[in-house]
């Protein structure tokens, strides 16, 4: 069978200027989706709308049809994620419970205004640091607004958002069976010892995405999106100084065979 794909993308340039008009248009580009990936992940990915303002978390996803709510079972709280990462995370629990593993989501989908509310929150609290190392003490584990992955509702956190709780005991088992199940399922763990050359932020064991859709929300990031685009949050002037898109955007493990 052929598999035939194509992702329509949708942008809308609305200028944040009063008295401008809306512009509006549409274009095709070429998937970067293999038909393998998407067999692999047993989702299929069909057409994708993409604008800057999604990819920077500037969006209601609450309002948004390709969102929905995490059932309780699923979820530690209310919780959103991309209709198709939910699918197929509800294939992966189902399988983990099967091996007595149980999945449960602490963390999914974050527009721009709650990562902001994480943001100033931390900056407030390392008030004792000069900002630019308040800034990177921040980075360890937290986002910048407009360059977190969870905007996107490809991302997840599992369980506990401490390393050591996946060290011994249930932990250590849930994140064992992660690393030898998650990617049938299209999730990776994107954030890994940074001994091999990664960049950006710390190893964090319960962050996983859906690389099927974040793998072409990144692609149209790399395209449109700067520095400049990074802004309206205490702190957001060192986003060019720490070289934010590079190292933290682009800070992933790509080990994802």
């Amino acid at each position: 069978m052929r598999y035939f794909l194509y992702v329509l993308i949708s942008f809308t340039i609305i200028s944040c200027k009063e008295g401008k008009n809306k512009k509006e248009f549409s274009k095709k580009v070429t998937p970067i989706i293999s038909k393998d990936t998407i067999k692999k992940s047993k989702v299929a990915v069909e057409a994708i709308d993409i604008d800057k303002n999604f990819v920077l978390g500037k969006f209601n996803y609450r309002k948004d049809t390709s969102f929905v709510k995490v059932k309780n079972l699923h979820a530690s709280k209310t919780i959103y994620l991309n209709k198709e990462v939910y699918d197929a995370l509800v294939k992966m629990y189902e399988a983990a419970k099967a091996d007595n593993i149980n999945l449960r989501i602490i963390s999914g989908t974050r527009n721009f205004y709650e990562q902001k509310s994480i943001w100033e929150r931390k900056w407030k609290k390392y008030n004792n640091l000069s900002p630019i190392k308040r800034a990177q003490k921040i980075l360890e584990y937290s986002s910048m607004p407009s360059t977190s992955r969870h905007h996107w509702g490809t991302d997840l956190d599992l369980s506990n958002l401490n390393n050591s709780y996946f060290d011994k005991g249930r932990g250590k088992k849930e994140y064992e069976w992660l690393k030898n199940n998650a990617k049938k399922y299209g999730f990776h763990q994107v954030y890994t010892s940074k001994d091999k050359g990664i960049t950006g932020y710390n190893m964090e064991k319960w962050h996983w995405s859906f690389m099927p859709l974040a793998k072409q929300y990144l692609n149209y990031y790399n395209k449109n999106i700067t520095e400049e685009d990074i802004e309206r949050f205490k702190g957001s002037e060192f986003a060019e100084e720490l070289n934010i898109i590079k190292n933290y955007v682009n800070g992933i493990s790509t080990n994802f065979k």
